[in-house]
């Protein structure tokens, strides 16, 4: 079975930058596409950011791009999302998500992943 555990969520202010956190607990990580996602209070889970199993493919979300990078440390089963130039309306619930399929190219379709953390908060005041 595989878990997922993000950490790195909190309160910081427009501007700040943060890094997120995603530890994959079961096998064959480095066979997963992974893929960062976010939900605000009365909104739809939204795609923010994938990667492909030995980081030769990434893709973002628009409104990020430029702000946000994906990254993953095979060695430490781990997926990362670093958030800077942070504004209000990236305050959400951030996922992370891993798609079980080897050799996957990164989605941005919640229905493509098979397993999901719990979330981080992340909220970012004006």
């Amino acid at each position: 079975q595989v878990q997922l555990v993000e950490s790195g969520g909190r309160l910081v202010q427009a501007g700040d930058s943060l890094r997120l956190s995603c530890r994959f607990y079961g096998r064959d990580f480095n066979m997963y596409a992974m893929g960062w996602f976010r939900q605000a209070p009365g909104k739809e889970r939204e795609f923010v950011a994938a990667i492909n199993w030995n980081a030769g493919s990434i893709t973002y979300l628009d409104s990020v791009k430029g702000r946000f990078t994906i990254s993953r440390d095979n060695a430490k089963n781990t997926v990362y999302l670093q958030m800077n130039s942070l504004k209000p309306e990236d305050t959400a619930v951030y996922y992370c998500a891993a798609r079980a399929v080897r050799g996957a190219r990164p989605s941005m379709y919640t229905d493509d992943y098979d397993y999901w953390g719990q979330g981080t908060q992340v909220t970012v005041s004006s």
